[in-house]
């Protein structure tokens, strides 16, 4: 079909065939029948192009090219188009894209070959195209230099500048109830709160999704003092207190646990914020304005998150992408997220990952003990089915369902479907809740992601099996951004 392509003739080396070099095209941004033309295909052939399992707006094809310059377009619904974020020209016709294929010395040119048994040039073979399609490296001045203009940016920019023209912001009595906070957590859809002190007219701390997990584990737990009954009346002040002598038992002991109360003020820059969300291993800081030198009438503004600001720094940089030169490196090829662990490396830690049949309890165990955020579900091939997060706990105080269930009795599945409306479509293979890329994406798009509303982590998947390979996190974006 594809016999007419310039660059895959034989050459007169000697060898059995070319040295080819597996290239991913992908065109993202949707369309009904998307087609791939270039100069290796004499622009005579349109390659049909195939939507991503899961992401039915993202179209790939993978060519087999020879090394050297290639240029190249797409059709999209009858139209051509070229991608505006990756590397164009203009030239015989019109605006094309271009790309720079390095020859790669110890590829073994047989395993490249056309005549390999069984494959085409066109076929999908994410093993091969994992581990020989050559990578951009990265290069120590680009990173230091990305990293200096994005901190400057961030130290000569504020909280203000986080702040909506318009917005709710929800805060808490201490002498409220936990188990009515919690209700109030589910219906207005958020998953942290500050907490605010009538009797010392201060705001005094947060109650988060991780509260409402500790608390059902002491609810499991059979020598708890706590009890069914007594939640309905035990305020947030009560179970703070002894959350705060447990953590003093625990420093006492040795360990750590932070639960002093973390905020800022709207004057503090934006870098200064953010170190304060990753030292912490907050989510949020709340931003706190008041107009008195004591700290007296203090006036709640916002909820300051990683997401937020990464929003800022894309805008910023939105016209200037080549002053961030990491910022077109695929994620695969820098330091970046967690990664399910290659067979036979050292020391490599296990993703934290469950089946859908998994308890409720085994869960929030591990967003205990493993100190995670997000837990991906996954079938028995390790393919993404679902993604269990902490916030989605604050889901079983609709209609009290925390008090008909046992967590060791209850599977990861069920829960999800208890924060669900009847009428919703959505279960596992959940499209709106797992938010995923590939290892190939670079770095700019995976923070363009992450800077949406919502959006805290991506799973990064195997194209068309969507086998899990990794996590990169709002958490992970800024550690690697700031050094």
């Amino acid at each position: 079909m594809f016999g007419s392509v310039a660059d895959t003739g034989y050459e007169g080396s000697g060898i059995s065939g070319p040295i080819l070099i597996p290239k991913r095209f992908v065109w993202p941004y949707g369309g009904r029948r998307v087609f791939l033309s270039g100069s290796f295909t004499r622009w005579s052939e349109h390659i049909p192009m195939s939507p991503m399992e899961g992401c039915p707006a993202v179209f790939q094809v993978i060519c087999s090219l020879m090394p050297g310059y290639h240029q190249y377009k797409f059709n999209v619904d009858g139209e051509w188009r070229h991608d505006e974020q990756q590397p164009f020209v203009s030239g015989n016709y019109g605006v094309v894209n271009t790309i720079y294929l390095a020859r790669e010395p110890d590829i073994t040119p047989a395993m490249l070959s056309t005549e390999t048994p069984g494959r085409s040039h066109m076929e999908v073979d994410n093993d091969v195209f994992r581990h020989m399609e050559a990578s951009p490296r990265m290069l120590v001045p680009d990173l230091e230099v990305s990293r200096h203009r994005i901190s400057v940016f961030l130290s000569s920019n504020t909280a203000y500048d986080l702040l909506p023209e318009s917005g709710k912001v929800v805060a808490l009595d201490i002498n409220l109830p936990v188990k009515q906070a919690f209700h109030v957590l589910f219906e207005q859809g958020v998953s942290m709160a500050p907490l605010w002190d009538f009797c010392r007219s201060q705001f005094v701390g947060v109650l988060s999704a991780m509260d409402f997990i500790l608390i059902l584990k002491e609810l499991g737990n059979h020598g708890s003092n706590l009890t069914q009954e007594q939640l309905e009346t035990h305020t947030i002040a009560a179970w703070k207190e002894g959350k705060l002598q447990r953590c003093r038992t625990l420093e006492s002991n040795g360990g750590s646990y932070p639960w002093r109360f973390v905020h800022a003020g709207p004057h503090e820059c934006l870098k200064d914020v953010a170190l304060k969300v990753l030292q912490n291993k907050v989510s949020t800081v709340p931003i706190i304005h008041s107009s008195t030198e004591d700290g007296s009438f203090p006036q709640l503004l916002h909820l300051a998150s990683l997401s937020g600001m990464l929003k800022c720094i894309c805008r910023h940089f939105k016209h200037s992408l080549s002053s961030l030169p990491i910022l077109q490196l695929p994620i695969g090829s820098i330091p970046l997220g967690t990664w399910v662990p290659q067979v036979g490396e050292p020391n490599g830690q296990p993703l934290a990952m469950l089946r859908p049949n998994a308890s409720l309890g085994a869960a929030l165990s591990m967003f205990i003990q493993a100190e995670v955020s997000s837990i991906p579900i996954v079938d028995d091939n390790d393919s993404l089915l679902d993604v269990y997060s902490r916030s989605d706990i604050t889901a079983l105080a609709k209609d009290k369902a925390y008090a008909r269930i046992s967590l060791d009795e209850i599977s990861i599945h069920q829960a999800l479907l208890l924060g669900q409306d009847a009428n919703s479509p959505f279960g596992l293979h959940n499209g709106h809740r797992c938010h995923m890329c590939l290892r190939s994406d670079s770095l700019q798009k995976v923070m363009e992601r992450l800077a949406n509303p919502g959006v805290r982590r991506l799973v990064v998947v195997e194209a068309g099996s969507k086998r899990v390979e990794g996590i990169i996190s709002l958490s992970d974006v800024f550690r690697f951004l700031l050094g």
